[in-house]
């Protein structure tokens, strides 16, 4: 079996059981919701713990329980730009704003990126009269770049004062 026959059975049990994600989250529990959301998608690991109440929970075999410990390759079937409206949606977000996201973060941290490895993220629905909105927390450890070969009158990389 592979990580994506292995994404599609998890996805037939939950049609077929017709689980909800947060009661799939809830019955393993232990990490962020997107991350072990994530990890059914195919696009996260889990610890050894949580994949054994994963597969409990969802009727996997052992060898499938295993799968959901190994690192895997991350985005290998994304489609770019995502054809997916919503998907589509953070892609045209990222192209309008991330200039000036790029900017203000440098401008205020330095010359380095935001780390999606040291990361945090919540999605929140926020009730408004005029229509739900979806309220989306991200943060990231500030990761400056090293100045390779800097001397002792040189800052070692490109991070700013706090």
């Amino acid at each position: 079996m592979t990580r994506d026959e292995l994404t599609e059975k998890i996805l037939d049990i939950k049609r077929e059981k017709q689980l909800a994600w947060r009661q799939i989250v809830d019955a393993i529990g232990g990490l962020s919701d997107i991350l072990i959301v994530g990890a059914m998608l195919g696009e996260m690991r889990l610890p050894d713990a949580l994949a054994a109440k994963a597969a409990a929970f969802l009727g996997l075999t052992k060898a499938e329980e295993r799968m959901l410990t190994e690192v895997p390759i991350r985005g290998q079937n994304a489609l770019m730009p995502p054809s997916d409206p919503l998907l589509y949606r953070f892609y045209e977000l990222i192209m309008v704003n991330g200039p000036a996201w790029k900017e203000l973060i440098q401008e205020e941290f330095g010359d380095g990126i935001m780390s999606a490895i040291d990361f945090d993220m919540a999605i929140e629905r926020q009730p408004d009269p005029k229509g739900d909105r979806v309220k989306i927390t991200m943060s990231g450890k500030f990761l400056p770049y090293k100045y390779y070969g800097a001397g002792p009158d040189t800052p070692p990389n490109g991070a700013k004062g706090a």
